[in-house]
């Protein structure tokens, strides 16, 4: 699967990973070392989650990350 980053807000990516990784924002707060409040927090857009929780993320999920320059 390919997902364009640029056409998604980050709320929308966090939610994104962690429902098709089939876990409950527990389960996905736990995994990535923040409370079930934090990933509801990042879900909603009323915090930003950081670039190096991000990447972090991708590293626990075993996700790649492609940046492409528009053409």
């Amino acid at each position: 699967m390919r997902l364009i980053i640029e056409e998604y807000q980050p709320k929308d990516i966090i939610k994104f990973i962690r429902q098709n990784t089939g876990l409950t924002q527990e389960e996905f707060g736990k995994k990535i070392g923040k409370s079930k409040d934090s990933i509801q927090s990042y879900e909603l857009g009323r915090t930003k989650m950081s670039f190096n929780t991000f990447i972090d993320v991708t590293k626990i999920f075993n996700l790649k990350i492609t940046i492409e320059e528009k053409r």
